[in-house]
């Protein structure tokens, strides 16, 4: 069970630091979100807001693993699908019009793992994680 517990923070962690980051921290990626002079303030309110519930998911998930002792197998389970939120959204996030993983002005220069844009694939690297941990739960 504590290596199921490892692998769910390893998850929080990146779900709540990754968008703080990627999007305000790092200067290439914040350059084409929060930095970028282009974007109106009402799209920096909402990646704010994004940000914000990566930092609250990872924070929540991260609090589960340790409120109870010794773990359970259910706190784990909701702690992991706490941590999977973010990610299952990016996941839905195409079925609205007019989206994009890339603005236009960056599109040639975004980043791609097997021909997936990178947050698409981080998300399915994460959550694949954390059915790791929910299976070792059950061994």
């Amino acid at each position: 069970m504590e290596i199921a517990r490892w692998l769910v923070i390893f998850v929080a962690f990146i779900t709540g630091a990754g968008g703080l980051f990627a999007d305000y921290v790092i200067p290439a990626s914040a350059a084409q979100h929060m930095k970028n002079p282009r974007w109106p303030p009402h799209a920096k309110f909402h990646n704010a807001q994004g940000i914000l519930l990566g930092v609250a998911l990872g924070v929540v998930s991260i609090a589960l693993l340790f409120l109870h002792r010794p773990l359970t197998r259910e706190t784990l389970v909701i702690s992991a699908l706490v941590a999977s939120l973010y990610w299952i959204c990016i996941f839905a996030a195409p079925i609205f019009p007019g989206k994009a993983f890339a603005d236009p002005e960056f599109a040639s220069a975004a980043p791609t793992v097997c021909r997936l844009p990178l947050q698409l694939a981080i998300g399915i690297v994460l959550v694949g994680i954390l059915l790791v941990a929910i299976a070792i739960s059950f061994l």
